[in-house]
């Protein structure tokens, strides 16, 4: 026979409301009796109901995360943060990717919110506020993640990105470079602030590097690879070729580095090189590389409590984190 809340309580000698106020996540029961509570949960094995609980609450215990790319490392190891804070609520994570395409994540937040979730959390891939989606009217409380829209009343967890960008220009600059090119992406928040910080940065220095030593593209999550090798190998074509890349994230670096080891170019003698995002990894490429730590677990733990917040009071102001970015010196651009 499964065992039932009443049973619990029974054996504590608690009321039924207080075992299922500690299911709930409550935060008026004592940390003494929570702990009581859960561990007598433990030992009988508990598993709540969800769908008899959904039912009698209009809750299904879930948040829907959708993100731009499931394979990207960086996107993998927030998804696993923040379910890993859910997880010991009692909550589940549902993640799905809009493949940075915006139709896509209309259609996928539409499928979260007809399954219910009780949060949203958002790395989104519009280009401008006027095709944000209208969430008001479905009552669902959501929170932007990486990807800001600083002119929307929303709560944002994630990183100063201008300061990324400032702060890779920097240390290019204080190694002696001076030709500092950056392979950038395009239109999304994140990827323009970082290109503010860059040119910030050089401007400090009174360098005015060429238009050509700045290269933007698209779909930077998915295919960063590609488009940093590509990139690179646009760069090398130029007859003044710049003596440091900085890179909008680590998959594009990595490309860009193979381009550059292809063509027989000296790393970081000849060219050094910084990404973003610390992915880890990056430690064991052919030359590690220097990279911006975005604090990828504390943004997961961060996003996930604030997600627990909201599920139990969605009318709280909105609110914005922003972690500052650390730069983690690596060989791709320490001679």
């Amino acid at each position: 026979m499964p065992v039932r809340l009443k049973d619990i309580a029974r054996d504590l000698g608690v009321s039924v409301v207080t075992v299922s106020k500690v299911l709930r996540g409550s935060s008026d029961i004592g940390e003494k009796t929570r702990n009581r509570v859960l561990k007598r949960m433990r030992e009988l094995d508990y598993r709540p109901n969800l769908m008899a609980r959904g039912l009698a609450s209009g809750r299904t215990y879930t948040a829907g995360l959708v993100v731009p790319d499931l394979v990207q490392p960086y996107f993998a190891e927030l998804a696993k943060a923040i379910s890993g804070v859910l997880r010991t609520a009692g909550r589940a994570l549902i993640l799905t990717s809009s493949e940075d395409d915006p139709q896509i994540e209309h259609s996928e937040i539409r499928t979260l919110l007809s399954r219910g979730v009780d949060v949203l959390l958002i790395a989104s891939c519009q280009r401008n506020l006027k095709n944000f989606y209208r969430l008001g009217d479905q009552h669902v409380p959501y929170i932007l993640l990486d990807r800001n829209f600083p002119q929307l009343a929303a709560n944002f967890v994630g990183i100063d990105d201008f300061r990324a960008g400032e702060i890779a220009t920097d240390h290019l600059l204080q190694s002696g470079r001076r030709r500092i090119a950056h392979i950038a992406g395009t239109r999304i928040h994140p990827s323009l602030e970082r290109l503010r910080g860059y040119r910030q940065a050089l401007t400090n220095c009174n360098l005015a590097p060429p238009e050509s030593y700045v290269i933007m593209h698209d779909h930077l999550e998915e295919k960063g690879d590609a488009v940093g090798y590509r990139s690179m190998q646009d760069l090398l074509r130029l007859k003044k070729k710049p003596d440091a890349v900085f890179c909008y994230n680590d998959l594009a670096a990595i490309g860009a580095m193979q381009a550059a080891d292809e063509a027989g170019v000296r790393i970081p003698e000849d060219i050094a090189f910084v990404g973003c995002g610390n992915v880890s990894y990056s430690t064991h490429l052919r030359h590690p590389l220097t990279s911006i730590d975005q604090s990828i677990p504390e943004l997961g733990r961060i996003a996930g409590e604030l997600a627990l917040s909201l599920d139990q009071d969605s009318e709280q102001a909105p609110q914005t984190v922003l972690l500052e970015p650390k730069l983690i010196v690596r060989s791709s651009s320490a001679l």
